[in-house]
């Protein structure tokens, strides 16, 4: 991956986010929150150990805000929105 923004692209792509998707956190908030209801959300997320190093802190920030969105509207969809992780031949499902 040669820079974050290329990150984003991939997002976009793999979400089939809109368009007009901005390229940034904020609308990946806007974009992921729009995914949630009540059918639910399965999120699988595979090789950010690969890049970890070179983008932690918008790695960490994209885990937050994925964490973040398994408690939106109070917890609503809680049950329905999975977000496993894999780091190697071990996978991580994010509470």
């Amino acid at each position: 991956m040669k820079n974050w923004r290329y990150f984003h692209a991939i997002i976009a792509k793999e979400f089939d986010f809109p368009d007009y998707y901005g390229c940034n956190w904020s609308a990946f908030w806007d974009c992921i929150t729009d995914l949630v209801d009540s059918e639910g959300l399965d999120i699988e997320i595979i090789g950010l150990d690969k890049i970890y190093s070179e983008f932690k802190e918008d790695i960490d920030i994209f885990i937050k805000i994925l964490k973040r969105l398994k408690h939106i509207y109070n917890d609503e969809y809680v049950d329905v929105v999975k977000i496993v992780i894999h780091h190697g031949n071990s996978k991580v499902e994010l509470t």
